[in-house]
């Protein structure tokens, strides 16, 4: 375990000599924010009307957290990452390493992650005290549990995408399926909650990635419930386990593809 602590340690203390190249990516995060706060203004005609469970104020509160994830997590960088090591080859070198290579991979991209989900965090907090003012009541056990919330959807997030980049293992370039799980992630759970979709679509919403990777922690940050708390954490343990597991036969499996062609 040590040495991934000096993996996530030694990432973090090279992403912090470009932190300007990151700060300066959190332009679009600013435009995002700006756009959905003139688009729910405009379909909330009452500021106190509710439109699926949801006041405008939450609705805002429940982008900036959804984006807030997604932005930080950096899944094409991650993705492209995988599947160049898998064409060049460069992931052979790995094989003989001394630690495993979703290990490296999940470690590595956590101590990118940490910084732009501060910088990120800060900033996202700074908009909406500016724009609504006040902050959803939340206690700071809360805050806690949704931050842990928010760690364990990146880490899911990251192993799923990991797994979806070792197909390269298999076919040229696997960078257009996690485009399609990308827009997925996106569309069904970053812009909208999911009671904003058809009744008999939430069901299956709620049992997949969307629920646990997105929707999740911004549902506990915008309307907190002990119940929906161990619902999501729940469910968030089964599909790190699902991550872990998948990510893992991906690799491994790659790994004898590898040695069967000769490396």
């Amino acid at each position: 375990m040590k040495k991934y602590i000096y993996i996530f340690k030694s990432e973090i203390m090279t992403n912090l000599q470009y932190i300007f190249d990151i700060l300066v990516g959190f332009i679009s995060y600013c435009i995002m924010i700006f756009i959905f706060l003139n688009l729910w203004k405009y379909i909330y005609s009452d500021t106190s009307e509710l439109i699926n469970g949801y006041s405008m104020s939450q609705m805002i509160w429940y982008v900036i957290i959804t984006e807030l994830l997604w932005m930080s997590l950096g899944g094409r960088q991650l993705s492209k990452k995988i599947c160049n090591d898998v064409r060049s080859g460069n992931i052979a070198y790995n094989i003989n390493k001394p630690y495993n290579y979703v290990g490296y991979i999940l470690f590595s991209h956590m101590g990118l992650f940490i910084i732009k989900f501060v910088l990120l965090a800060i900033l996202g907090m700074v908009l909406g005290l500016i724009f609504l003012g006040s902050f959803p009541k939340i206690s700071i056990i809360s805050i806690i549990l949704v931050f842990v919330s928010c760690l364990l959807a990146t880490i899911i997030n990251i192993l799923l995408i990991t797994s979806i980049a070792l197909i390269s293992f298999y076919i040229e370039d696997a960078n257009p399926f996690f485009w399609l799980y990308s827009k997925m992630i996106l569309i069904l759970g970053t812009i909208f909650p999911i009671e904003f979709f058809p009744v008999f679509l939430q069901p299956i919403f709620k049992y997949s990635p969307i629920y646990v990777v997105s929707y999740g922690p911004a549902k506990l940050f915008v309307d907190f419930n002990w119940n929906s708390c161990l619902e999501i954490f729940v469910l968030q343990f089964i599909y790190l386990i699902i991550g872990i597991l998948l990510s893992n036969f991906m690799y491994k499996k790659g790994v004898r593809k590898l040695n069967v062609n000769g490396g």
